[in-house]
């Protein structure tokens, strides 16, 4: 999504000759690819998929369907981890706990289809400004208690620096999400402010803005992650510049960093 233009054989052309091993994949852009033409490309370039996004939305009409076809892409393309965006409130509802309920008694439905398949389901928490219309699920203590009720190696969490560096008791849940083996994903993006028109595409390139990026990688470290490390930028600017120079200025970023 940092280089939402890039098509995807020149997406992954690029990581390879940056040495650059794994790709977090989209499910537009690799169905727009075809996901079993996906699959060989990032396949036959010795790459990994890291992580498939999205899932979830569980709040809306045809949710299970729609889960269900984004599991077996998640199969197809290799990766084991579908990271999950849960979805805000239902139509006309302002009960938070209702959805989060639902949120909670959609995952415990699809559980076992994904564990069938091999794929760990990673509730990603976002930002409160988000809970009306994206995600109900706004912290990472609360995306714990849903996973919580599920084995480790089915259900777990995504640790996003953008969606959680505000919340003092992250840094505890950071530390409860690795004693019990749920950080399934660990993503970077840096906060900018002014936010833009509608929030969503506001992401800062790593290194401008106001979280200790640094800081984060080492609690996640200490609570005994050794996966991955995606960066994930929605940013409008960013996407209308050349996609190779912004891979390569994430990675000069991202080892500054």
């Amino acid at each position: 999504m940092t280089v939402k233009r890039l098509p995807l054989p020149d997406l992954v052309a690029h990581c390879v000759r940056l040495g650059i091993p794994g790709v977090g994949l989209w499910r537009e852009p690799v169905r727009e690819y075809g996901v079993e033409a996906a699959a060989a490309l990032v396949r036959d370039a010795g790459l990994t998929v890291t992580t498939l996004c999205r899932g979830g939305f569980f709040t809306s009409e045809g949710w299970e369907a729609e889960n269900r076809a984004a599991i077996d892409e998640a199969a197809a393309l290799g990766t084991d981890t579908l990271v999950l965006v849960s979805g805000g409130l239902p139509p006309g509802s302002r009960d938070l706990p209702a959805a989060r309920a639902r949120i909670a008694d959609a995952i415990a439905a699809l559980a076992p289809y994904a564990a069938a398949r091999g794929i760990r389901l990673a509730i990603e928490p976002l930002h409160p400004m988000f809970a009306a219309d994206r995600c109900a699920v706004s912290t990472l203590d609360q995306a714990l208690d849903i996973a919580s009720r599920f084995p480790a190696d089915v259900v777990g969490v995504v640790v996003d620096t953008y969606h959680l560096w505000w919340d003092d008791r992250a840094p505890a849940a950071v530390a409860r999400a690795g004693a019990e083996y749920r950080i399934h994903s660990f993503q970077l993006a840096d906060w900018i402010t002014p936010l833009p028109a509608g929030v969503l595409n506001g992401r800062g390139r790593l290194g401008t803005g106001s979280i200790d990026l640094a800081a984060w990688c080492a609690l996640v470290e200490k609570a005994g992650y050794t996966g991955p490390v995606e960066v994930e930028l929605f940013n409008e600017e960013l996407w209308a510049r050349d996609g190779a120079e912004v891979l390569e200025e994430t990675l000069e970023a991202y080892t500054r960093v």
